[in-house]
């Protein structure tokens, strides 16, 4: 009797189905790897961003107590304060350190808080509005008229006192209130950052 071999072929091959459901698979894997370093380099901007605008707005707060605590008369015997208003404040301290008192403006444009400053110069010594230099402050800046940046109280402020009407009557201002609030997107996360801080002008107090 003949007896005939079989032979089997032992080596097993990729089915279409298995390659589809690799490539499946690995699509997958991709996907979720680029929507997780989207989602840690947006983490990333948001907190960046926030700690820039801390930062912004702390120096901003401690720059403005520092100023507009020592206002006083100009050069040219001006009152302490040249104008004051809900987003904006004008007044004549001496920032620089020399024996000048410089005219200070804080004003919000647009979303921006900017400081403009002014030396006085020539002769007659004058404070000239060309010469004015400006800087910008504060970036992102919220506010409206239920939440001013500057808001100016009398003698007779204790904690709870409503703010002078406008007009102000800049003769009776001793104290000034300033509250920031920053946002860049409204309508994203993290929410407002809120940084308030309450000045007393030493030079205007009337017990001195």
């Amino acid at each position: 009797m003949t007896r005939h071999k079989i032979y089997r072929n032992t080596r097993s091959g990729i089915s279409l189905i298995e390659v589809m459901i690799s490539v499946a698979i690995i699509s997958i894997v991709a996907s979720v790897a680029v929507i997780l370093l989207k989602d840690t380099y947006s983490l990333n901007r948001m907190i960046s961003g926030s700690l820039t605008a801390q930062g912004e707005g702390r120096r901003a707060i401690k720059m403005m107590s520092a100023e507009i605590r020592v206002a006083s008369p100009s050069n040219l015997g001006a009152y302490a304060i040249a104008q004051a208003a809900t987003s904006s404040i004008t007044f004549y301290s001496n920032v620089d350190g020399d024996s000048y008192k410089e005219q200070v403006r804080y004003f919000l444009q647009g979303t921006t808080l900017k400081k403009g400053v002014i030396k006085p110069s020539g002769t007659p010594l004058a404070y000239g509005a060309a010469q004015e230099q400006i800087s910008e402050v504060v970036h992102d800046v919220s506010a409206s008229s239920t939440a001013p940046i500057f808001s100016y109280y009398n003698e007779d402020y204790d904690g709870t006192t409503a703010p002078l009407a406008s007009p102000v009557n800049i003769a009776a201002v001793r104290l000034v209130k300033v509250m920031i609030i920053i946002d860049k997107d409204p309508q994203k996360s993290p929410g407002p950052l809120i940084l308030t801080t309450q000045i007393s002008m030493r030079n205007l107090k009337d017990n001195l």
